[in-house]
C-alpha cells in the first residue's frame, strides 16, 4: 500500500487548502500535519529542511520534498495521472499550456489584490490591526479590472481554461472563498454574471466542500 503524501500547514491557510483541494480532486491519499504557527513551528530547523523559507505548505512524497502550493499541485497532477480527476492539469500540451496561462493569471494578477483584501477585510480586524482604507480601495480597483477580463473569458467558456474544470479554476478557490464568505465585498465576484456562475459552480465541488469542512473544524482564521 502506498504511503500517504504529507502536507504540512493549517487548513485555514489559503496555500495549504489549495494543495488539499488538489489532492482531494486527484483522490490521492494524504496526511495533513498541522503546524502551530503562533508557536513558530514553521521556523524550526526540521521544518526549514523541507521549506527553506519557513512558510506553508511544505509537501513530502516518499523522499521528495516540495514547497510552493501551485508547484505542488502541478506535481500531484503529473505524478498521479491515472488517479481521480485525470484532466485536472490537462492531457495534452495545448491543454496544459492553457491551464498554465490561467494559473499564472491567478498567481500574478488575481492573488495579489485578493490576498490584500482578505488580509485587510477579514484578518486585520481579528488581529487588532487597523484597516488601511487606501490599500482596500486600491486593491478593489485592481481586482475589479482582473475580474472584468475573467467575465469576458467566462462568457466564452464554462471554465477559465476551457469547458472542463481544471487546476486553473481550483487555484482561485481559497482567496475567493474568504472574499465571499468572510468579508462584505463578496459581490465583487458574485455580482458579475459569468464570474458569479463560475464561482457558484467551482465552490460547490465535493472536493472544495470537504476543504471548507476541514476549515470549520479548526479555529477561525
Amino acid at each position: 500500500m502506498a504511503t500517504p503524501v504529507k502536507v504540512y500547514g493549517p487548513p485555514l491557510s489559503t496555500a495549504v487548502c489549495r494543495v488539499v483541494a488538489c489532492l482531494l480532486e486527484k483522490d490521492v491519499e494524504f496526511q495533513l500535519i498541522s503546524l502551530n504557527m503562533a508557536k513558530g513551528d514553521h521556523k524550526k530547523p526540521d521544518f526549514l529542511k523541507i521549506q527553506p523559507f519557513g512558510q506553508v505548505p511544505a509537501f513530502q512524497d516518499e523522499k521528495i520534498s516540495l514547497f510552493e502550493s501551485r508547484a505542488i499541485c502541478r506535481y500531484v497532477c503529473e505524478n498521479y495521472p491515472e488517479k481521480g480527476n485525470k484532466g485536472l492539469f490537462g492531457t495534452n500540451p495545448l491543454a496544459k499550456a492553457s491551464i498554465d496561462q490561467w494559473l499564472e493569471a491567478e498567481g500574478q494578477s488575481f492573488n495579489p489584490p485578493s490576498s490584500a483584501l482578505v488580509f485587510q477585510l477579514a484578518l486585520a480586524p481579528r488581529m487588532n490591526i487597523k484597516q488601511d482604507e487606501g490599500v482596500i480601495k486600491q486593491n478593489e480597483e485592481k481586482l475589479a479590472k482582473v475580474l472584468d477580463v475573467y467575465e469576458k473569458r467566462l462568457g466564452e467558456s464554462r471554465f477559465l481554461a476551457g469547458d472542463e474544470f481544471s487546476l486553473a479554476d481550483l487555484s482561485h478557490l481559497p482567496n475567493a472563498h474568504y472574499l465571499v464568505n468572510a468579508t462584505d465585498r463578496g459581490e465583487i465576484l458574485t455580482s458579475r454574471d459569468n464570474v458569479g456562475r463560475w464561482w457558484g459552480e467551482i465552490s460547490n465541488r465535493d472536493s472544495w466542500k470537504k476543504v471548507v469542512d476541514m476549515q470549520k473544524q479548526q479555529h477561525s482564521p
